[in-house]
């Protein structure tokens, strides 16, 4: 039988043990894609015990507790952080099979030194020695970051965001991992949302002008690119619903958005073409600035009204969609790609099924300019597990270039989730052995190695512009 979470965890053939061992295991960690704090990076925030610091904030681990009848009140109300903390180990101790048992207890392992396993019994165990190593030296924000490798971090930034800790970061000489904004502007497309005219008057402040049409609205958002841009911002992010190809004049376009400033929600139709003249628009600056544009598609969020009205957006209560049409994600970079306006882009759907359509789309839209110009994004949220990532990465190796895949990213607001790129690596190198033990590719250990190092980090390094160190 083999031992739980050993160093050869997932590793289950010796090529596997090599490639994750000698040429995986130690690289830095590009994390391009984040909800970390900028702030509480700045700041350096110590949290009191490990319920603030595990427990805070992550919906991932919510909705476990809720699905094992663990009352609200131990999850996000106000019973004591020990006492939550409890309710979850209680639900750890018998989450067979969900990715947080392995999650949890790799970061037990990496950030604690516990060797143990967390359930009912041993939860006053761990909670007194993860809150005595909270309060020791290094376990603030920054040291959980520099304890993890991580030499990037891409946090997720809205355009009207003063980008005031960025700035305090870039002038700190005395901590060496480089932050820097990403470009969030959901806000500014979802015109269908109740407070989208209060969002459009705060990017009017932010930008320094009125915004009295869509005309407008786009130049507010290069202004606000240009502002974004002096502070190192190499790439934006969408979350759509789908990627949708619904083309309209700009006469049409305009009228749209007057209405909406005038209070008059937009029809399903009118809100399509608005978002696809918005997205046209900002991708067409991203290909002039050298930025990559991510697209995230594929979830049905706030399906529960009671909780979404008790407790508000991303808390627990998203799913996956199974809306996505590749013939309108395939026709939306098509007419980029007409207008010589297609950025880098990489496309990430929360439903599975898309995998192979994802897959051959890339395929239409690569050259010489970028290896893996138009990606296969890492797999997502509900996605984030061994067969989401296995499938992943093995529809993109059949269908695509694995070897140009930027690789992994945390997606997470918590400090304490960088294993997840130790689960990524030991499942590309379990997959990699596998091919090596089964024939399916030969035992080429030092192009194996390459490949292995490039899907780490060097991949992400060159593809987004960082410019980081050699290894």
């Amino acid at each position: 039988m083999k031992p739980f979470l050993d160093k050869d965890f997932l590793l289950n053939t010796e090529a596997a043990r090599i490639l994750y061992h000698e040429a995986a295991e130690k690289c830095p960690i590009i994390d391009y894609h984040c909800h970390l704090s900028p702030r509480e990076i700045y700041e350096d925030i110590r949290y009191e015990n490990i319920t603030q610091v595990w427990l805070g904030g992550d919906h991932y681990k919510w909705r476990l507790m809720r699905s094992a009848g663990v009352p609200e009140k131990y999850i996000t109300g106000d019973a004591s952080d020990r006492e939550k903390f409890q309710k979850y180990a209680e639900v750890l101790g018998k989450a067979i099979g969900n990715p947080l048992h392995h999650w949890s207890h790799l970061e037990l392992r990496r950030f604690f030194g516990y060797e143990g396993i967390l359930n009912k019994d041993t939860a006053e165990e761990v909670w007194q020695l993860a809150n005595a190593k909270l309060q020791s030296e290094g376990y603030t924000s920054r040291g959980l970051i520099m304890m993890s490798n991580v030499d990037t971090i891409c946090t997720t930034d809205d355009p009207v965001d003063s980008l005031e800790w960025h700035e305090k970061l870039a002038a700190d000489a005395s901590f060496p991992v480089t932050v820097l904004p990403a470009w969030r502007p959901d806000k500014a497309m979802n015109l269908e949302k109740e407070t989208y005219p209060e969002y459009v008057a705060a990017l009017e402040a932010a930008a320094g002008m009125e915004i009295s049409s869509f005309a407008g609205l786009i130049t507010a958002l290069k202004k606000r690119l240009d502002f974004f841009g002096a502070h190192g911002c190499k790439l934006s992010d969408h979350a759509l619903n789908y990627v949708m190809y619904a083309p309209a004049a700009d006469k049409e376009v305009e009228g749209i958005f007057e209405k909406r400033l005038n209070g008059t929600l937009p029809t399903a139709e009118e809100e399509a073409k608005f978002k696809y003249a918005f997205m046209t628009a900002m991708a067409a600056e991203y290909n002039r600035r050298g930025w990559v544009m991510q697209l995230h598609y594929g979830c049905r969020r706030d399906n529960n009204p009671v909780m979404f009205r008790a407790m508000g957006p991303d808390t627990g209560f998203d799913c996956v969609d199974n809306y996505a049409p590749s013939a309108q994600t395939a026709a939306f970079l098509g007419a980029l790609e007409d207008s010589g306006n297609l950025p880098r882009t990489i496309l990430y759907s929360l439903n599975t099924n898309d995998n192979a359509a994802i897959d051959t789309i890339l395929g239409c839209f690569q050259n010489d300019t970028a290896v893996g110009r138009i990606q296969h994004g890492s797999a997502w949220w509900f996605n984030d597990h061994f067969d989401g990532m296995s499938d992943q990465l093995k529809s993109l190796a059949s269908l695509g270039y694995l070897a140009g895949f930027v690789g992994m990213l945390t997606d997470s607001r918590s400090f304490l989730s960088y294993p997840r790129h130790e689960y990524f690596r030991r499942i590309l190198c379990r997959i990699f052995g596998e091919w090596v033990e089964e024939g399916f590719y030969p035992e080429d250990m030092e192009t194996l190695k390459e490949i292995v190092r490039d899907i780490s980090y060097y991949n992400a390094d060159r593809y987004f512009g960082f410019a980081k160190k050699k290894i």
